[in-house]
């Protein structure tokens, strides 16, 4: 069985609709002010969409319009974990986690026995006796997450869980949640590329309301076709009409590179594609470069930043990674006019 999701939100300019299934993490992925945690909130029962339906294991959670229905938040078996751990200040770790499942009409005694079994889960049993006042940022987050995976939710709702944490608590956190959320239903709201590379099977992009990608976390990363997938994976990406070898852009610019399978010279017709490559795979000249032939784009620097060992030049949609070096020698600076030139060879074509 698995999660059914639509829903329309007017005021928002969200209209979307995808599934999940019994034991999938999808990651949901966007710019900010793209809809990410009012697809959350909607399915928590927080916020009631304009239309549309919700589906969990053949559980209507809501469906709108006329005879329609709405589970209220506590009926619809969903665990949630946000930036802020909310634990209830007045009670110790032990019944923060053991509040869900004798909310739900569990004795005292079998609540403490779940309380303590997800508590040893996620490496906190040590915390049992503590009030969340007592506890640091990512213990906060470890018991917050035991106390959602307590009622033994049918899907579980992550909602950036790990924005506020510092960088030495982040990685154990992600660990942990990649061991509990084997074999789950669950959402993970993120802007952190591990985060879907660790955690998730599908990832999700929304651009504006809309779905704009979709597709198995791999896929989407080596073969962006969005721009904010293309940032996430560091790639520099390209659209245009692809011929054989070749992608003509609508400016007319050509870019010549290696078709992946299915795209290359075997290939009939003209079709909608992507040219890929990496920063560092980018030379950066003052005028353009004589030799072999390569594709060459004449660019304008937007900024320039720390990247690593390197310095990322920003051009519009494209980015080179060079030394601080080369920087200093070509006396670069925003807004000076420049080629980035690739070679073929580095390109990689597939298409939309």
């Amino acid at each position: 069985m698995t999660l059914d999701l639509s829903i329309t939100i007017d005021a928002r300019n969200l209209e979307l609709s995808f599934d999940v299934g019994p034991t999938e993490t999808v990651a949901i992925m966007g710019p900010n002010g793209a809809g990410k945690s009012t697809i959350i909130q909607a399915l928590a029962g927080l916020l009631k969409p304009d239309a549309g339906h919700a589906t969990l294991s053949g559980q209507p959670l809501f469906r709108l319009g006329a005879g329609g229905s709405w589970l209220p938040p506590h009926e619809r078996g969903i665990g949630s974990l946000a930036q802020e751990p909310l634990l209830f200040p007045h009670l110790t770790v032990l019944d923060n986690v053991a509040f869900g499942p004798r909310s739900r009409g569990a004795s005292k005694a079998a609540s403490a026995k779940t309380a303590w079994h997800w508590l040893r889960e996620v490496d906190a049993a040590d915390l049992a006796g503590r009030k969340p006042a007592q506890l640091s940022g990512g213990q906060a987050q470890r018991v917050a997450l035991a106390r959602a995976l307590a009622t033994d939710p049918e899907l579980l709702l992550l909602d950036e869980p790990m924005a506020a944490l510092d960088v030495n608590t982040t990685p154990f956190l992600r660990s942990l949640l990649k061991r509990v959320l084997a074999g789950r239903r669950a959402i993970i709201v993120t802007h952190d590329v591990l985060d879907a590379l660790m955690l998730a099977d599908r990832i999700i992009v929304i651009e504006a309301g809309r779905i704009v990608e979709s597709g198995p976390t791999s896929a989407v990363l080596a073969h962006p076709r969005s721009t904010f997938a293309a940032s996430l994976a560091g790639l520099n990406v390209l659209p245009g009409t692809l011929s054989g070898t070749t992608l003509m852009m609508p400016d007319g610019v050509q870019v010549a590179g290696q078709a992946v399978s299915g795209t290359g010279d075997g290939a009939t017709g003209d079709r909608a594609g992507l040219a890929a490559f990496r920063p560092s795979s980018v030379s950066v000249f003052m005028t353009p470069p004589l030799g072999s032939p390569r594709n060459c784009f004449l660019v304008r620097v937007d900024a320039l930043e720390p990247h690593g060992g390197h310095i990322r030049v920003r051009a519009g949609l494209l980015a080179a990674d060079i030394s601080p070096a080369a920087t200093a020698e070509l006396g670069l600076a925003p807004g000076s006019e420049v080629f980035f030139v690739v070679k073929a060879a580095e390109v990689v074509l597939y298409p939309a």
